[in-house]
């Protein structure tokens, strides 16, 4: 082979090696691209916790470009964060009453509410307890020296027992022998390690552990429906993928496992 056909074919698989690494990056670029995903923010009731990790793993198995994070508190903690500007997308609360604060100060895409979910107001004692408690009324006698709420400022169960409690007349005695928690999972912490006597949580809080046990459901009347509204952060900048998350919440594939849950 002489000099010039090889200096031809040098020349041409020069040509053909720069080709392959042009498409090689573009592919590679595209990828990245398309694998680009989209981050949404959810702020939740920590009542919320279990159900949600479960729906959460669904939901990024079935959309791959959609990454969750939840965070979880109590509602009017997670009310006061919107309300400084926190980045969020999504709020999911424990009560109407957070939710419709922060509707009535234009926070919220008000269309976008949802009223998704309902709980129960229970009272619990520790699995181990012979105390001889089955009655919230039990709270006002001898048989409870100290009782877990929820902080009545701000956590949603702790202002549902509030409502109960003074509805049948405990709410000055039950007030004397409370200690409260910055949401409904430390109450239920509390109850667990005996710290307490008693406490008041959602009756789906209570079906997360063997460690404790129902003993009465809140007198029918008693305290306000327990209601858990979902929504849109107005501020939010992924409203459309917001959307399709919150379709999600309330399809019959997710109910099935809110249902499986205690909801």
């Amino acid at each position: 082979m002489n000099k010039k056909i090889k200096a031809i074919m040098k020349k041409a698989m020069s040509v053909l090696i720069m080709s392959a690494i042009t498409v090689s990056y573009t592919a590679c670029g595209s990828t990245a691209k398309e694998s680009k995903s989209t981050e949404l923010t959810i702020l939740a009731a920590a009542s919320l916790t279990d159900v949600c990790a479960e729906l959460e793993t669904i939901y990024e198995i079935e959309n791959p470009g959609v990454e969750l994070t939840f965070s979880y508190a109590g509602s009017g903690a997670l009310q006061t964060q919107i309300e400084e500007g926190a980045p969020a997308d999504i709020f999911f609360s424990a009560s109407l009453k957070q939710m419709k604060a922060l509707d009535e100060e234009g926070l919220m895409v008000s269309d976008s509410i949802t009223e998704l979910l309902e709980n129960k107001i229970v009272l619990i004692v520790p699995e181990g307890s012979d105390r001889d408690i089955s009655a919230f009324e039990d709270v006002g006698t001898d048989k409870v020296g100290m009782i877990g709420l929820g902080d009545t400022e701000s956590v949603p169960v702790g202002q549902y027992a509030k409502e109960a409690f003074t509805a049948l007349g405990l709410w000055d005695v039950t007030d004397s022998k409370a200690n409260y928690g910055s949401d409904v999972r430390t109450v239920l912490t509390w109850v667990e390690s005996g710290d307490v006597d008693c406490g008041v949580v959602y009756a789906t809080d209570a079906y997360t552990t063997d460690k404790v046990r129902i003993v009465a459901t809140a007198p029918e009347g008693s305290c306000s429906k327990v209601i858990y509204p979902v929504g849109i952060v107005k501020a939010s900048d992924n409203k459309e993928d917001a959307q399709k998350l919150l379709d999600f919440f309330k399809s019959e594939q997710a109910m099935k496992v809110f249902e499986k849950y205690g909801f």
